[in-house]
């Protein structure tokens, strides 16, 4: 027996020494300067009792290469109280920021996690600044020490070009993600890695304002063609234009190129980590990390209780432009490449009430189909240039590749699916757009990733009676299904209610029922003060423990702020 009285855990994480860092950084940056406001440190008292097994783990130990470590089956019993002058919430709130809280854990435990379906947890839009440091330091320590205790698999990471790459091309500051993969590691949690193209934000004004590099932006400013644009001239930069993907737009190098360098760079980077704590990456293909186009803003396709437009089509920029006309010109119909459809517009977003999208529109004419599938295969196109650079770079890495595709229900129950198309998912009550899709992914080896699994046709079809995201989503997952290819879930909204969590559940069912090979995975999406309240908190750790489907997980929370949980040693 080993035991061990007194154990202080310091937030303090030696980084520098972990593993090489293949990337050109500040002389001056200094990530050990990080101020972060945060609670006073927690203490630990924790008792071991171990027994050997026969499992291997490796640990980074220097820059030279791994050590191999010989696990122990451990019986782990933690006290902790986290100290601050702040009080708790009327609400009860376990915040790791938040008053004071106490876990207890008691559970004997491997270092594998229970068979099921594993749980991710998407981290803060901000949780790296612009200096590229990671904010709130001891907050985030404090917060992935209660989500492993809770039998969380790990974190989603999104990994912004617009924070990595902001200054000039070709030089990289991956040192805030560099620390947070760190953390993840040293909790032993995994990490999901999403390459993240694309803008985060409305604006300036926006707490969350992440724009596209600096460098990009100048070049836009230069070509305002490298932006999408629709019938009316309005431009949208939350994405380049896919009708310039292999063109040399970005200072000699084609925006697939660029894409491909800085995944390269992640590669080299990371490469430490790679298929020990980092175990996913996710390539990001369009807006919101989405492949689609940004047919409307995306802060509006969050808010889809306020708003079901039905889009517009973005091919208005002189490259999307000469594609579509010299299509037209190889059949000979010189007067259908001169732009999108006409006739799509409607104040109420009613698709009855417009020419192109209602149930005998032009959609279903010969126009209609010719541009719609050069629409749509130019979208998968797209995808499928991306997908063969990741399975190229990450070849003989053991990571998993995903791809996310967009849940666009609100017109599902059309027979057009209106704001479908206009996003590029050519999909009507008569075709399926979302098969071609889903075996690109296969081909190249990449999961499929896809939100709306928490919401149901009843509470939509209240406020939009055309929605269907049930409708949508089990055409998604049949389609997963016949094609072999695993899923990954995520939730559309915030919500934390016993009903959401039961209808993921339900989901996930629907899809895996029946497949022993074919593995699935939930992200929740996201963590904030909101998932450490009491009652959320509560709900959510009850939800992880029914996704694991084991039965050596218990996990106990009371008023008395007494968690029982599992934890790695």
């Amino acid at each position: 027996m080993i035991l061990l009285n007194r154990l202080i855990l310091s937030p303090n994480c030696p980084l520098s020494q972990c593993f090489p860092i293949h990337h050109r950084l500040n002389p001056n940056h200094n990530s050990s300067s990080m101020a972060i406001a945060s609670p006073s440190t927690p203490t630990f008292s924790a008792s071991f009792r171990c027994t050997r097994a026969q499992s291997t783990r490796f640990f980074l130990r220097s820059s030279t290469g791994l050590r191999s470590h010989r696990t122990r089956r451990c019986r782990l019993t933690i006290s902790s109280r986290l100290n601050s002058s702040k009080p708790s919430d009327a609400g009860g709130s376990v915040s790791p920021d938040n008053g004071d809280l106490q876990y207890e854990l008691q559970h004997e435990f491997s270092p594998q996690r229970s068979k099921g379906s594993p749980v991710f947890v998407t981290l803060p839009m901000d949780v790296v600044n612009y200096s590229g440091k990671v904010r709130r330091w001891k907050t985030m320590l404090q917060s992935f020490r209660a989500l492993a205790a809770a039998g969380v698999e790990g974190v989603v990471m999104e990994v912004w070009w617009g924070l990595v790459e902001r200054e000039e091309p070709g030089v990289y500051n991956w040192q805030g993600y560099i620390d947070i993969v760190a953390l993840a590691r040293r909790c032993g949690l995994k990490v999901q890695a999403v390459m993240a193209f694309h803008q985060c934000g409305t604006g300036p004004g926006d707490p969350y304002w992440i724009p596209l590099p600096q460098w990009v932006l100048e070049e836009m400013k230069r070509d305002p063609d490298l932006a999408f644009s629709d019938r009316l001239g309005r431009r949208n930069t939350e994405y380049l234009s896919l009708g310039c993907d292999i063109l040399p737009v970005l200072h000699g190098r084609s925006p697939i190129q660029t894409y491909a360098d800085f995944m390269r760079n992640f590669r080299d980077t990371f490469r430490p980590f790679l298929g020990l704590t980092i175990t996913v990456i996710q390539v990001g293909m369009g807006p919101a990390s989405e492949l689609r186009y940004p047919s409307c803003p995306s802060h509006k396709l969050t808010r889809t209780w306020q708003s079901h437009e039905l889009g517009e089509f973005q091919c208005y920029d002189k490259y999307m432009l000469a594609s579509l006309n010299a299509c037209a010109r190889e059949i000979g119909m010189h007067e259908w490449g001169n732009g999108g459809p006409l006739g799509t517009e409607n104040l109420t977003h009613n698709p009855e009430h417009t020419e192109f999208f209602k149930s005998n529109g032009s959609w279903n004419t010969p126009y209609g189909k010719f541009f719609l599938e050069w629409y749509s295969r130019m979208l998968l196109l797209h995808g499928e240039r991306i997908c063969k650079e990741a399975e190229s770079i990450f070849r003989g890495i053991e990571v998993n590749k995903s791809a996310k595709v967009a849940g666009i229900h609100w017109h599902y129950g059309t027979q057009s699916h209106a704001s479908e198309l206009t996003a590029g998912y050519y999909n009507t009550w008569i075709r399926d757009g979302y098969l071609p899709i889903i075996r690109m992914f296969c081909r190249y080896g990449f999961t499929l990733c896809s939100t709306c699994f928490e919401m149901q046709d009843a509470d939509e079809k209240q406020k939009n009676p055309f929605s269907s995201p049930e409708g949508f989503l089990r055409q998604l997952l049949l389609n997963a299904r016949i094609c072999g290819i695993p899923l990954t879930g995520e939730n559309s909204g915030p919500s934390l209610d016993d009903k959401s969590f039961r209808q993921v559940l339900r989901m996930s069912k629907f899809y895996s029922d029946g497949l022993e090979n074919l593995p699935f995975s939930f992200n929740f999406v996201r963590m904030g003060k909101n998932l450490f309240q009491y009652d959320n908190w509560v709900r959510f750790t009850r939800f992880v423990r029914q996704m694991s489907n084991g039965n050596n997980f218990r996990a106990k929370l009371d008023f008395s702020m007494k968690v029982a949980a599992a934890c790695a040693c």
